[in-house]
């Protein structure tokens, strides 16, 4: 889009009439894309349902203005697709970022074309490391996981942590997690730090490393999928019906039951049956965070409300678990808008550069220069390796590897072989006192070996500070040792002081960079 030397305007509209309880923008964020060099126009209450007032739009620079204004800014950024007749209102070579379902709304994208509109769809970036701070539904969905958890939790009516009081024992709520997308792993640490006991599945089982870092229990099931976008696939009908007695099993022996499945723009699929709620126990809990007008994971929730089956089941259907916690959302939502600002706005001029040549950016577009450009190239992420027919047969013309796979065994082991002979030499000539000491070093070697291994991903920054400690007490028995007479005893102790102290302050440094990860930034506050 042509510029006249002016500030870019972004223009914030109200989308509360329409039943939106977020905001497009925070406060915060408006100070964020001002020193992008844009000028951001907020309309009239766009963020009182978030807790946002005019008045603190006003103190990080926005100007409050009426909708016409908003929709003849050089950009708009709003939560979801416009009606087309606002779309029509916008200037020829103006951009909209939204949420829009490409694929499933034509009827925005000829807007759009008709227009000359440029279109960005916050809801289509690409499962890329480096887009992970623009994507919009990976925070929507982690803050719908949490809700999820807490609307479980009030319908439930129950403790979720188990208890042994006075007056007897209460048992702990038994949580399972259909899903481990980012939704699910949000339910998954919510319902582990209320004490439930938490089991999840999925079609991938690359996942199951995830579930249990987070202390629950992963649940295998006859199918493996693995993702060429990021995404778990749509199942087939036999692989439906592999996994439905599996999930209705899982409901049968637990208090809540949270599905997560969700195919944009496609009706979600079906994970729980009427014969499979049917078989859960009275007072039981379904959150259906895949409920939809299109139809949603079990087949008694209703998009948008809660039912109550025959059997005392809870069956909850809302729709945007996101909204229901508005002030928070519109935060993140509002970073993410920011954070794409920052890609598009390479030389922070107030002026949008939408590269086609990135990855990221064509991913997301969906309609440039009066053309419609979706769908974008695909983009293939955690993408395993392919087995080729020719890997998977047997090699007819690999005489070298056939020649080093029937080599003895001995000839690999050989240095293993060399240590073990060097070990037993060693305490051959060594004095008799120190036969105790060889005995406590091969026994720690093994116990080290295997606690260490076996430790979960959660105490590995605490299992860091451990070493630390253990590798400062070798530096004060190496400094005690340095001074000896004995030059060989002399050469150990210095060899052994550097790289404890290696050790020490290079677990320091990454102790503190692992720590500042979780620090709020200047940029954040």
């Amino acid at each position: 889009m042509e510029n006249d030397g002016k500030n870019m305007q972004i223009g914030i509209p109200n989308e509360s009439l329409s039943g939106q309880s977020l905001a497009a923008m925070s406060p915060s964020g408006v100070g964020k894309l001002k020193a992008l060099g844009y000028d951001v126009l907020v309309e009239t209450d766009a963020g009182l349902m978030a807790d946002f007032s005019d008045e603190s739009y006003e103190r990080a620079g926005a100007q409050i203005v009426e909708s016409a204004r908003i929709w003849r800014s050089d950009i708009v950024v709003c939560l979801d697709a416009p009606d087309t007749e606002k779309v029509l209102e916008m200037m020829p070579g103006a951009l909209l970022v939204c949420r829009m379902n490409p694929a499933g709304n034509k009827e925005l994208l000829d807007a759009l074309s008709k227009a000359q509109v440029e279109g960005l769809a916050l809801d289509m970036v690409p499962r890329l490391s480096r887009a992970q701070s623009l994507d919009v539904r990976s925070s929507m969905m982690n803050i719908a996981g949490y809700r999820a958890v807490i609307e479980a939790a009030n319908a439930y009516g129950r403790l979720f942590g188990g208890q042994v009081t006075a007056a007897g024992k209460v048992a702990p709520a038994h949580v399972y997690v259909i899903g481990v997308g980012v939704a699910g792993l949000a339910a998954i640490g919510v319902a582990q730090s209320m004490g439930a006991i938490v089991s999840a599945t999925d079609v991938r089982a690359d996942v199951a490393d995830q579930v249990e870092s987070l202390g629950a229990t992963f649940v295998e099931i006859p199918v493996k999928q693995e993702s060429a976008d990021g995404y778990a696939k749509a199942l087939t009908n036999d692989q439906q019906d592999m996994v439905l007695q599996v999930y209705a099993e899982q409901a049968a022996k637990n208090d809540i039951v949270i599905t997560t499945a969700q195919l944009p723009g496609r009706p979600s699929p079906l994970l729980l049956t009427h014969e499979a709620v049917a078989g859960m126990k009275p007072g039981s809990v379904v959150v259906d965070m895949g409920a939809s007008e299109l139809g949603g994971n079990c087949a008694d929730s209703v998009a948008g409300n809660i039912v109550y089956t025959a059997n005392d089941v809870t069956v909850i259907g809302y729709e945007d678990l996101a909204s229901r916690m508005p002030a928070q959302a519109s935060q993140m939502f509002a970073q993410n808008v920011v954070n794409l600002f920052k890609l598009i706005t390479p030389e922070k001029d107030g002026r949008f550069v939408l590269d086609e040549e990135d990855e990221v950016v064509r991913g997301m577009m969906v309609a440039r220069d009066g053309e419609i450009m979706w769908p974008p190239p695909p983009v293939k992420v955690s993408a395993a390796p392919q087995k080729t027919q020719a890997a998977q047969e047997t090699p007819s013309a690999q005489p070298e590897e056939v020649e080093e796979e029937a080599k003895p065994a001995w000839k690999s082991w050989w240095w293993k072989i060399a240590l073990g002979v060097l070990a037993v030499l060693l305490m051959a000539v060594a004095p008799e006192e120190m036969t105790g000491h060889f005995f406590v070093f091969a026994l720690a070697v093994v116990v080290g070996f295997y606690v260490v291994t076996n430790v979960t991903h959660t105490l590995h920054t605490p299992l860091m500070s451990v070493t630390n400690a253990i590798s400062g007490i070798i530096i004060v028995g190496a400094i005690l040792l340095i001074g000896s007479v004995n030059p060989v005893v002399s050469v150990l102790s210095f060899i052994a002081m550097t790289i404890a102290s290696i050790n020490v302050f290079g677990g320091f440094l990454v102790t503190h960079r692992m720590l500042s990860m979780f620090q709020r930034s200047a940029e954040d506050e």
